[in-house]
């Protein structure tokens, strides 16, 4: 409820608000009146309700009016050549000319200027200084036509009373507007130590001028000289701080030269107070002038470095953006190159694969059943009983040949169109079944002794098939090379860190070094004995990378084989 209350009467604290600092900045107006003629150098008045209905919007008119027409009720009041009807009439057209001023000066800001600080841009500045003209004719014939109206001013006076009032309403404007605004949009930063020391200059220079001229011996010239001196240091204000500063030290030296002109001290004075007064107002407006336009033209110019800074740095990120898009679009150019490459390579090895496959299958294949009908067609031409148990023997050696070679064809098949599987397993188990499933693999020969140590404390998960084609063929070909004494196979598995490093050891007949870069190939029989298909180790080679793993060969004829697996666990 309090905080609706508030904002219900906003609205009426802000007009009343207006009206105070309207009648206090208009007994300020009268305090530096000329003693002699009353006239005002400046009317900080207008420059006042200009910014205050700039800031707070238009619907801050009433305390405009209010404030006016109570500070010209206070101020005719006890003057005894006008009558109260006069009075009435003076405070009614003053307020009227006030408001009015007000009201289209911030028209328009709004509509031309369009920025309710006019003072960042050059051109606001000038557009601004126009808007101030306009504003005091619309003031001083206001109050002129209301004093002659009133019979206190005369025909021949109007023009010379129009235009000082006009001069002290603009300079009022000038003076006070572009302070308050000032005030008002100002932005907080912090102290610069660079700054701080020019504003210890600025201070010493302006105490070095004043101790000359109260006690130097050329005081009396540096008195008429002193509107000259402050132009550059106002200047250099100006141009090295912001407008607030400048427009400050403007204010606070034009207030100083009222107050000493209005006491007949100063370089102002001159023969009659009419112009001592045009003077003066001519000073005040020059300096305001000269500080506000060269405060946006520095504030212009480091609004466009800080843009262009901007600017340049955005554009450096822009090129690096497109500098990295560019070399990710080279990488991903060379990527795909590359991957093609190896593609058409991978394409070329496998067409070389499945010329070799289809000659090797087809001969593999017939060989076996060549051997069978030769088998067979001499089996019936041979009546003796022990012949034909050999000829069934070796029928029977051809045909599980020819199994084991289309079981390996099956095995490579799957492995290439198959998804991998995860699975727990547990490698002891899996040997085992390997080792059981081979005791039978040949009726010659002495028994193969099996040693195997797992290093496994939980379920290792990869796929089980593709393990057990891996173990299978590795095993059996060390059955198969055995030799003749006692053959031994060791099997080593250590789990360690989501891999798998599987050893298989044996003692058989070795593989001849210059044989062994090339049993993962195809076919490749690193042997004429016929025992094998040449497919074994290279279904073994394309499983383990089916698996992500890498295999080692180590071998020397007559002492045995190594082979090292080493398969990353499926972890996703």
């Amino acid at each position: 409820m309090l905080i609706k209350s508030s904002l219900k009467y906003a609205s009426d604290f802000r007009i009343i608000l207006v009206a105070i600092l309207y009648f206090g900045s208009a007994w300020l107006g009268y305090s530096l009146a000329f003693p002699d003629n009353h006239s005002l150098p400046v009317w900080p008045p207008s420059g006042l309700a200009f910014a205050l209905i700039i800031l707070l919007g238009r619907s801050s008119w009433p305390g405009i009016t209010i404030g006016a027409v109570i500070a010209n009720l206070l101020a005719y009041w006890n003057n005894e050549s006008l009558s109260q009807q006069s009075i009435i009439i003076i405070s009614a057209f003053v307020s009227i000319g006030q408001t009015l001023e007000a009201l289209v000066g911030n028209f328009l800001v709004q509509r031309w200027i369009k920025e309710p600080y006019p003072f960042g841009r050059t051109r606001n500045t000038f557009q601004f200084l126009f808007v101030t003209l306009v504003m005091g004719v619309i003031g001083s014939l206001f109050v002129t036509f209301s004093l002659y109206l009133t019979q206190v001013i005369t025909i021949d006076q109007l023009v010379q009373n129009g235009l000082n009032g006009w001069a002290s309403r603009v300079v009022g404007i000038l003076l006070f507007t572009p302070f308050i605004l000032a005030i008002a949009y100002k932005r907080l930063s912090g102290w610069q130590t660079e700054k701080l020391i020019e504003g210890i200059v600025f201070i010493a220079c302006m105490a070095g001028i004043y101790f000359l001229v109260q006690f130097g011996p050329f005081n009396g010239t540096l008195i008429r000289a002193l509107p000259y001196l402050l132009i550059p240091f106002l200047l250099w204000l100006a141009f090295r701080f912001d407008l607030l500063a400048a427009i400050t030290v403007t204010l606070a030296a034009s207030l100083t030269s009222i107050y000493f002109t209005i006491q007949n001290q100063g370089p102002f004075i001159l023969t009659s107070s009419t112009d001592t007064m045009l003077l003066l107002q001519i000073f005040i407006g020059v300096v305001s002038i000269s500080t506000i336009v060269l405060s946006a033209t520095v504030t212009e110019r480091s609004t466009a470095q800080e843009e262009l800074k901007e600017f340049n740095t955005n554009l450096e990120a822009m090129v690096l953006q497109r500098t990295k898009a560019l070399n990710d679009e080279i990488n991903s150019r060379k990527e795909t190159e590359s991957k093609l490459i190896q593609t058409n390579e991978e394409l070329s090895k496998r067409n070389t694969e499945l010329d070799n496959f289809v000659y090797s299958v087809s001969h593999d294949l017939r060989a076996p059943i060549a051997s069978v009908l030769g088998l067979i067609n001499l089996a019936k031409h041979d009546n003796d009983p022990e012949m034909q148990k050999i000829y069934l023997e070796k029928i029977s050696s051809s045909a599980l040949q020819q199994d084991n070679f289309i079981r390996e064809i099956l095995d490579h098949s799957r492995n290439s169109r198959l998804e991998v599987r995860k699975e727990a397993i547990r490698f002891k188990n899996v040997i085992d079944e390997t080792f059981d499933q081979l005791k039978f693999a040949t009726s010659t020969g002495k028994a193969v002794k099996r040693i195997v140590k797992v290093n496994q404390d939980e379920d290792f998960f990869t796929d089980r098939w593709r393990l057990k084609v891996i173990l299978n063929n590795i095993i059996s070909n060390a059955i198969r090379y055995r030799n003749g004494r006692d053959p031994v196979i060791k099997v080593n598995v250590d789990i360690h860190d989501h891999k798998a490093l599987v050893e298989i050891e044996d003692n058989g007949r070795g593989i001849p070094k210059e044989h062994l870069d090339k049993v993962c190939n195809m076919f490749y029989r690193a042997t004429d004995d016929g025992a094998g298909s040449g497919l074994g180790l290279y279904i073994v080679k394309e499983t383990v990378d089916k698996l992500n793993g890498n295999i080692q060969i180590e071998s020397e004829e007559g002492k045995g084989t190594t082979i090292r697996l080493a398969i990353p666990e499926i972890v996703s």
